[in-house]
């Protein structure tokens, strides 16, 4: 049996770089005062990338169950013609789990504790788990891409490989 335990570790821009966006208010990102100073603008938190054969961008909400204290990762995914933002709107950290682009690396994954303020938008091609919520029923802004092609490629996870997530 392959056993790998990941270690998440708190989300930030420069830690989940190579996997896509970190989408916050902070002295990270870009800002300024706009509508007479009434209001600060984070500017162009992600890059959104869903043109590939036409695509357009959709926005939808996902309402995720929460994470069970006894976890198994049993499948990953990515989407090949797009990028996928994930937006928090109750309140909620949750789990980010990820592997980089390319042929899926069962010892590559990593995980992230993403804070309530803190969305994501991974990049075209990488490797993630679906919405991880910690502690409740979580609702999701989610942009991403609608038009033709086959968008979403699953790995299922072998059985006698296991992951230990800690938090």
């Amino acid at each position: 049996m392959d056993r790998y335990t990941l270690k998440a570790q708190p989300l930030s821009a420069e830690a989940f770089e190579p996997y896509g966006d970190v989408i916050e208010t902070s002295d990270y990102c870009t800002h300024f005062e706009i509508n007479k100073g009434s209001c600060v603008r984070y500017h162009d938190l992600a890059t959104i990338d869903v043109a590939e054969q036409m695509g357009r961008p959709i926005v939808s909400l996902f309402q995720a169950l929460p994470m069970p204290d006894e976890f198994s990762i049993k499948v990953m995914e990515r989407h090949l013609l797009a990028s996928q933002a994930f937006i928090p709107l109750n309140g909620q950290r949750y789990l980010v789990i990820v592997g980089e682009a390319g042929d899926f690396d069962p010892a590559g994954l990593k995980a992230f504790v993403a804070e309530a303020s803190q969305g994501v938008n991974y990049a075209r091609g990488t490797w993630h788990h679906y919405c991880l919520p910690l502690g409740r029923e979580s609702n999701f802004l989610v942009i991403d891409r609608g038009g033709k092609g086959d968008n979403c490629d699953e790995v299922d996870i072998a059985d006698d490989t296991e992951y230990r997530v800690q938090l």
